[in-house]
């Protein structure tokens, strides 16, 4: 990691999971929780499994990476791809995406 602040997530299989504070605001309720600051410790998610949540930090990052110097993501060839070959995974793995998207 780099010398950026970063924030620890523990899935429900008990995996954790240290990502940069910039990825980890890519999920807006974990956002509200650091400007809550609700973000000193590790932070529980009960509902999402450590290979589910693997993949989200993965998504996370990739779009951090898209996001310009104003806060915007930029929409390119390669994020596109990157996003379609992210849902191109097995049914019972797109459910468990949709809802953690949903709560995250």
């Amino acid at each position: 990691m780099s010398s950026e602040k970063t924030i620890m997530l523990k899935s429900s299989d008990g995996e954790t999971f240290e990502i940069e504070e910039v990825v980890a605001l890519e999920s807006q309720t974990i956002k509200h929780m650091i400007e809550d600051d609700c973000a000193n410790t590790t932070i529980p998610l009960p509902n999402v499994t450590g290979k589910i949540m693997s993949m989200v930090v993965e998504y996370c990052k990739k779009h951090a990476q898209s996001t310009n110097t104003k806060g915007k993501t930029v929409v390119d060839d390669d994020l596109k791809a990157f996003d379609s070959e992210f849902v191109n995974v097995d049914q019972d793995t797109l459910f468990d995406l949709i809802l953690v998207s949903i709560s995250l």
